[in-house]
């Protein structure tokens, strides 16, 4: 493992390569804080806890985070370890090298030359990362050929077993033409990778590891990992179609088709967004002629896997940033407060470097892939951070099988065989799925009684790794405005709205390699395999939604949309509400702006920080009830006082807090909601969609209830459905068919009651009390543990998990 030195400041100011203390003094942040809460050390020991300790410390603050909280409960992200010393050498055995450790052992890497900063990267991944490394090295693997029924991120956070055929070999290694296609910048990245790649190994020989030695194939792995993981949406479309198969069998084709079209909000005139202006991209044709139509509860999925392991983790719609301009800043500068929320794993998925190296000057969160690349974070007079945009870059074709076999599909007028790929073992179990052109086989369904195939194409397949030319722009001084920054962002094939911030700029940019669509394809449908209704082109970058400033001086994201006009995938029926968690932060920076409008670096973070413990519920949900039934006869007491109650917790602020610390959430508002919701939003639906409540409910969660992010839910809906109800004119956004009470206040009015009478009624039995004030929910069963290893145990809390960053510059 090599000598370890303590060196102090001084020493290293007189040392004969570029000292931290000079590179902090030329910083131009006015202020760079920074939180990892999985932090740096790759083994659950003291002190591996010591950001997730201060990450936890924040919770309760609430709306009260002060300048001084800001650097109790973040860390140092200037450039260079500035107050986070004493500082720790490693040896390391490249020339001109030197990593300092700082006291939450991030490494700080000053080098000679650029491929002594790449050396060192992955020096530092292999150090402090070895266990993830192994764990994804493989079992990405699954995502780069897109394994039907295989996650790559549960099988490493379940710590299972992926081991590669030489087929996935072969499909792994064509990422290599990917990048020699890119023309230089490509051939650039894949030089870094084999100087990384000799950076993982020299520690892993250093440190006498048995396992084999790291290739480029690793690194295309681990990428896949996080595009699989955060970067793509869509691939839904035969269980969306096999629900319209089912509601136009009960309502007809034409009101089956608009609940349908209701429900999957695919663009909506009030959606919340964060830039202004509009782009259109998808459209629902009037005549879908490229889709099929399944018929009803035919679709079956098939998977060879023996044994598909545990779900342990869920993927995540849940990043969230606040920016405001110069106008709106107490300090005259842009500030960004923001991060990614990629769940809460230990060894963390990302760690943190400071990296100085001629070409490469930043600091931030990186990982596995990226080889002396920043992932998220600062370089030396701009930030930037991402949240997954969930674009349709993956659609199902119906292959209609031909030759008297469910392995033969008639394409381009051809019967043809569909192939069978080996892809390896899973925990010792061989493997296996059939393909066609495609892509991998997901399942089966029937059309008209008759057996069709349904086949996934993935936009970017193949070429995953195109998205480390993004990084390195990122990272070598090529991005210095936001319209560089914007170039850089367009060339990931990966769906991310990327967001950026300088001295004079706020920015944001959605990124993904969106496919053109047959005018006669529904997005939101199985299109039709026979090779007629095949991809138009791709997108070009100057339609991606994008925009610089903002009318109203901030630009906000919580997974929401981008901009209108940008029609949802059809795994994202969420995306285009006109209510959204985004709410939250909005609400939150109105009421905490000072009285001339504007917002400094505490005033933003509490915001975000009252966000992460709201319930969106509370906030949009509740003042809706309250004006739907101001005036109607409570069914009981008990009912009219759980409603004033819901009230006075939206009042209070509307969150899940525990701050006495008993084990229960503070205010007995969250346990109303709770308990009521659920069958409030039902009854809400029922009228329409009654025998098929349970489906919608496995296509768009009825609420993403905390511990999770509070993504989906048909709040939503009722925001939508209820506004309109009592509205005296029609709505812009207001859905096709009514929901509630079938348009009637009346019938409305008494199943939301019937609902709170029930809930009261569960509730006094559950917790033994018939007065609403002593009722409560439990927080323990909220609380945040990390996987697949233990760190320490948190109070929920709705906020980036990856980085945190609160970052503004003067120049």
């Amino acid at each position: 493992m090599g000598r370890l030195r303590v060196v102090t400041l001084l020493v290293l100011a007189l040392g004969a390569l570029v000292g931290p203390a000079k590179a902090s003094a030329q910083d131009p942040a006015g202020l760079a804080r920074n939180i990892l809460p999985s932090g740096q050390y790759g083994m659950p020991l003291a002190p591996a806890d010591d950001q997730a300790i201060l990450y936890d410390g924040l919770t309760p603050l609430f709306d009260n985070v002060t300048p001084a909280d800001l650097i109790t409960y973040f860390k140092s992200e200037a450039l260079g370890p500035g107050t986070d010393g004493p500082l720790i050498e490693d040896d390391v055995p490249f020339a001109g090298v030197r990593i300092l450790r700082d006291k939450f052992n991030v490494p700080h890497v000053y080098s000679e030359t650029y491929e002594g900063g790449v050396l060192a990267a992955g020096w530092i991944a292999a150090k402090d990362r070895g266990l993830l490394l192994q764990q994804a090295r493989y079992n990405g693997r699954a995502a780069i050929i897109d394994a039907p029924g295989l996650s790559a991120i549960e099988l490493i956070a379940g710590l299972q077993d992926f081991r590669p055929s030489a087929q996935t070999e072969a499909v792994t290694a064509k990422q290599t033409q990917a990048l020699k296609d890119a023309g230089k910048e490509g051939k650039a990245v894949l030089r870094d990778i084999d100087t990384f790649v000799k950076g993982i190994n020299a520690y892993l020989e250093e440190s006498g590891s048995t396992n084999a030695p790291w290739t480029r194939n690793d690194v295309y792995a681990v990428n896949a990992v996080k595009n699989q993981f955060l970067g793509v949406g869509g691939g839904d479309e035969a269980r969306r179609t096999r629900f319209l198969a089912g509601l136009q069998q009960r309502l007809g084709a034409r009101k089956g088709k608009k609940v349908f079209n209701d429900l999957r909000q695919f663009k909506n005139p009030r959606s919340i967004t964060s830039v202004d202006g509009k782009f259109p991209y998808g459209r629902i044709p009037k005549k879908p002629s490229g889709n099929v139509i399944i018929d009803p509860d035919s679709f079956e999925t098939t998977y060879s896997a023996p044994a598909t392991p545990p779900q342990v983790a869920e993927p995540f719609n849940a990043s969230n940033v606040l920016m405001v301009d110069k106008s709106h800043s107490t300090s005259g500068r842009p500030i960004m407060v923001g991060g990614p929320q990629i769940g809460y794993f230990f060894p963390g998925l990302v760690y943190e470097i400071d990296m100085h190296a001629p070409g490469l000057n930043w600091r931030g969160a990186t990982s596995a892939p990226f080889p002396g690349y920043v992932l998220i974070g600062r370089g030396e007079d701009f930030a930037t951070t991402l949240t997954s945009a969930g674009g349709d870059v993956i659609d199902q074709y119906a292959e209609t099988l031909c030759g008297g076999s469910d392995t033969m599909y008639r394409y381009k007028g051809r019967c043809r065989s569909m192939e069978n790929f080996d892809a390896g073992t899973l925990n010792g179990d061989p493997y296996s799925f059939l393909t066609t052109v495609h892509g991998p086989v997901a399942g089966y369904a029937t059309v008209n009684g008759r057996w069709v195939a349904i086949s996934e194409k993935r936009s970017s397949r193949n070429k995953d790794v195109l998205d480390l030319l993004f990084n390195r722009r990122l990272s070598n001084g090529q991005v210095d405005s936001a319209k560089s920054f914007f170039k850089a962002a367009a060339k990931t094939p990966q769906t991310f709205n990327s967001f950026y911030i300088d001295a004079k700029q706020i920015a944001a940019f959605t990124s993904g390699r969106l496919p053109i669509r047959p005018k006669s394809v529904d997005p939101g449908l199985l299109t039709n395999g026979n090779g007629k209704f095949e991809w138009r082109g791709f997108l070009p970058a100057k339609r991606h939604p994008q925009g610089i400033g903002a009318e109203d001086g901030t630009i906000v994201n919580w997974n929401n949309g981008l901009a209108r006009g940008f029609g949802a995938a059809d795994s994202e029926w969420g995306r285009n509400g006109s209510v959204a968690r985004n709410d939250m932060l909005t609400y939150n920076l109105k009421r905490l702006r000072n009285g001339a409008g504007k917002w400094s670096p505490a005033t933003i973070t509490s915001a975000m920080n009252a966000g992460a413990t709201q319930d969106i519920r509370a906030i949009d949900t509740v003042p809706l009830l309250a004006r739907l039934l101001q005036g109607s006869p409570a069914p009981s007491p008990m009912a009219q006082q759980m409603l004033d109650l819901l009230v006075d917790w939206r009042a209070a602020g509307g969150n899940r807090l525990d701050l006495n610390e008993d084990g229960d959430i503070d205010h007995p508002g969250a346990a109303i909601m709770d308990e009521a919701f659920p069958k409030i939003a039902q009854n809400a639906m029922a009228p329409i969609l009654q025998p098929q409540l349970e489906e919608l409910d496995s296509l768009f969660n009825i609420f993403d209830q905390p511990p999770g992010g509070q993504y989906s839910g048909w709040y939503q809906y009722m925001d939508r459905d209820l506004r309109a109800l009592l509205s005296k004119k029609r709505l812009p956004d207001e859905f096709n068919i009514a929901y509630c009470g079938k348009g009637k206040i009346g019938p409305c009015r008494d199943s939301i009651w019937v609902a709170i009478q029930a809930a009261g009624e569960r509730l006094t039995a559950d917790q033994g009390s018939p007065d609403p004030t002593t009722w409560r929910s439990d927080a323990t069963a909220e609380r945040i543990d990390f996987s697949p290893l233990p760190l320490i145990s948190m109070a929920y809390t709705n906020r980036p998990s990856g980085i945190q960053q609160v970052i503004w510059f003067k120049k």
